[in-house]
Order: structure tokens, then sequence, then C-alpha cells
């Protein structure tokens, strides 16, 4: 096994890319809730960044690529990373431990927008690291760590499994656990920081190079083209979404920006395997489908405040299933349906269903068992007051 400097180096700047999506995420979250909770979710992204950088350390990256238990989940062979050295195939084994680390950071940071305005930072911790550890590393392993959807043929190139799944529909569960913000439904919610919001989605589209081109795991053709997929479907999707409100009233530009995570969500899964057209009609499909799925859960008062299950739940699948459909053999290998196969587009469905299935029922039997045991909420005079002050004793606005 011969290390490659080039791969080495363009590794190195994708792993500081994704690092820089959980800010991004902070920043993302904290434009949209009321002013006297932004520090907590600026907090709560970085909590999450400091939680799995420690855990994925001790045994998380054992558990996603140790060796293979039943295909289920890896062994505790590389806990604390014994053997996991600075050899390896192209990059070293500790690169590629750490550029997985930073995935593992996002999707937990992503699951905090079930959580806005009314968790207890103490509850979010013991949550962030029984989730990362039940949920996010054995669909890690599943898909990439040799577990039984990688024996099985089910692909995800980026993480729309792993990531986008993992992290919307567990977000689903637990807001459904910790239940609705105080008023919710009866006052006004509306985002206090639309620029800040703009900003934290720019500097996710900026990420996500690194996430979708960095997972070629080298930097040749297939990076190139999964970067250029990614921006397409990016832009497809916010120019859908756009549309799509547009046809209800008036072209928000969080919609907008909504509509870019969209598309960038559903093409992570499929970066790897197709083309820019295929990719613009997942983007535009993302960005109608999941706008759609918002309105969906505002109809029934569903507080999964920031939409990370309508938005990244939602499109995890339809980017999922829509590889089995897009799927190019110039590309990546693999003939999708308009090729003429139907057999990918089963498996992806399959991964799909299991995935949403497994993350929604484990989140839930965590959620719940941290509620009963410490309680996930704050009281009701530390919401009133907002969890910047109750929690953080600080204020961003004097």
């Amino acid at each position: 096994m011969v290390l490659d400097s080039g791969d080495t180096a363009f590794i190195i700047i994708c792993t500081a890319l994704v690092l820089l999506m959980a800010p991004g995420v902070g920043l993302f979250y904290g434009g949209l809730v009321r002013r006297k909770n932004l520090i907590s979710m600026f907090a709560l992204s970085f909590a999450a960044l400091a939680i799995v950088s420690v855990q994925w350390i001790l045994f998380g990256y054992s558990l996603a690529f140790g060796p293979d238990i039943g295909g289920l989940i890896g062994s505790l062979e590389y806990a604390g990373l014994q053997g996991v050295g600075l050899s390896g195939d192209g990059i070293p084994d500790l690169l590629f431990m750490v550029f997985q680390m930073m995935f593992a950071a996002v999707t937990l940071a992503i699951i905090t927008s079930a959580v806005a305005e009314r968790i207890k930072l103490s509850s979010f911790i013991v949550f962030g690291l029984l989730w990362t550890t039940l949920v996010y590393d054995p669909l890690a392993h599943w898909v990439w760590g040799g577990g039984w959807m990688a024996g099985s043929g089910i692909l995800d190139f980026a993480g729309g499994i792993v990531v986008h799944i993992s992290a919307g529909w567990g977000a689903l569960a637990l807001a459904l656990v910790i239940g609705k913000r105080a008023g919710f439904g009866q006052y006004s919610m509306e985002p206090h920081n639309i620029p800040l919001t703009l900003l934290g989605g720019a500097l996710l589209w900026f990420g996500w190079f690194g996430f979708n081109a960095g997972s070629a795991l080298a930097a040749n053709g297939l990076a190139v083209n999964a970067l250029i997929v990614t921006n397409t479907a990016a832009a497809a999707g916010t120019l859908a979404w756009m549309a799509a409100s547009w046809i209800n009233g008036k072209p928000s530009s969080i919609g907008m920006i909504s509509g870019s995570i969209a598309g960038l969500g559903a093409v992570t899964p499929a970066a790897g395997f197709i083309d820019p057209i295929g990719a613009l009609i997942i983007g535009a499909v993302s960005g109608i489908i999941c706008y759609y799925a918002l309105l969906w859960r505002l109809n029934r008062s569903l507080d999964e405040s920031l939409d990370a299950w309508a938005i990244h739940g939602v499109g995890g699948v339809w980017g999922t299933v829509a590889l089995g459909i897009f799927a190019l053999s110039g590309i990546g290998g693999i003939t999708g349906l308009i090729g003429g196969s139907s057999a990918q587009l089963a498996l992806q469905a399959v991964g799909a269903v299991a995935a949403v299935a497994y993350a929604f029922a484990v989140t839930f039997m965590i959620a719940k068992a941290v509620d009963l045991t410490m309680g996930l909420r704050v009281t009701e005079d530390e919401e009133y007051v907002g969890l910047d002050i109750s929690q953080h004793g600080e204020s961003i606005y004097v």
C-alpha cells in the first residue's frame, strides 16, 4: 500500500471543509430561532463536534469501521485507534478516520433541529453520546464498514442513508418525545435573523464540496464529477423550492436556501454514480417534495422545529432511491433504471426503508430513556427566558 501525497492533501482539505459544516449548521439554525436562543443553537452544534470527536477516537470509529460482527456492527479492535496508523492505501488510515469523524459530527449537529429552544444541554450531551453510538455508528457500519447493506449491494456514496436519513428521521422521533415548544401554534415564532441563516446555508453549500467530492477518497475524476453534480443539484433544489413557494405566496430567501440544502442532501448518496442531468432532476424533485413535506408538518402541528425531517429526512430517502434510477455505469460502474436495470432501484428502496425504521425506532427509545431518567426539557420558566440565559448565562445582544 502506497500513500499518494496529492490524495492526502486533498482529503485533508475536504476534512476541514466538512468540519466547517458543523458551525454552518449552528449559523443556519441560529438565525431561524428566536433571538433568546441563538447562542444555544451555536452551542449545540459545537457540543456535537466535541462529543463525536472524543467518542469517535475512543470507540465510535471502531464500531463503524472495525472488523464486522454479524453484518451489524464493527468490533472494538480499533478502540482508542489501536492499529489505526499513518500507513494506508492512497491516504493514511488516520486521515480516513478523521474525515469520517467529521461526517458523524455534522450528523449529530443536524438533529438538533428537533430540540431547538427547549432542550437541556446536559440531556443533549447524554443523548448525543448514545445516539452516535447506537444509531449513527451501526448505520455507518452497515453501509461503509462492511455490514449487511454493503454485502447486499445497497449503495450510499456520501451519506444519504448514514447522514441524512439517520438525522432527519431521528429528528422526527426526537421531536415527538420532547414535545412542542411552549406556545407553538399560538403565537409567532418567526426567525430572528434571516441573513445569519443565509450565511450558514452558504457555508453548508461550500462545505458540501468536501463532503461529496471528498468521498471519492482521491483527487480524481470521480471527485470532480461529485463536485459538479453536488453544485448542480443544489442549484436545482433552490429554484424548485422557490417556484413551489412562489405559487403559494412569495419566494422567501429562507425557502431558497432550504431548497439548496434539500438538493444537497438528496444528491449526496448518488453523487458518485450520476451525471449532471441526473443531478438536475434529483435536485429539482427534492426541492418540491421537501417543500411540501414542510407544509405537511405544519398542517399537522408537528414541532420538528427547524425541519431536519422535511429537508434531510425526506430528501435523503428520495436521493437514496433516486440513485437506483439515475446511476450510470460509465460513472460509478452501477446501472440504474434509466440504463435498463431495476435491480439497484429495488436494493436502494430496501436500504431506505430499513434505515428509516431503524433510525426512527432507536432514536425514539433513546430519547424516551433520557427523558425518563434526567428529563430532556428545560423548565417552562427557563424556556420563557430563553436558553441563552438559562443554559449558558449569556446573551448575544446587549
